[in-house]
């Protein structure tokens, strides 16, 4: 039998926003450029409804990012990072595309 306690960190139970982004600043302080996370609504609820399989339903995503305090910092980052999957700020990875021809 293999023993896998050492494979699993000892802070696989914190919050990762708590510890911070790789490549970012430590923390969830106001100068850390992903601080919105932590007021967004996705981080509530199933992460399986914003990464909907092909032809899968985004309703349920577009729905909760509808209400999300932070949906513009949502969008602004999933476009300067070029995010090719899931729903980010309301749009799906279709609709980022449109708008970025677009603007």
């Amino acid at each position: 039998m293999t023993d896998y306690t050492n494979d699993v960190p000892a802070n696989w139970a914190i919050d990762p926003l708590r510890l911070g982004v790789l490549g970012a600043n430590t923390g969830v302080g106001d100068d850390n450029p992903l601080a919105w996370q932590a007021d967004s609504l996705c981080t509530q609820t199933d992460p399986e409804a914003f990464f909907p399989e092909k032809g899968g339903s985004t309703r349920d995503a577009k729905r909760i990012c509808a209400e999300c305090t932070v949906r513009t910092e949502c969008l602004e980052y999933a476009l300067a990072n070029d995010e090719r999957f899931g729903i980010w700020g309301g749009l799906s990875e279709r609709e980022r595309r449109k708008f970025r021809r677009r603007a």
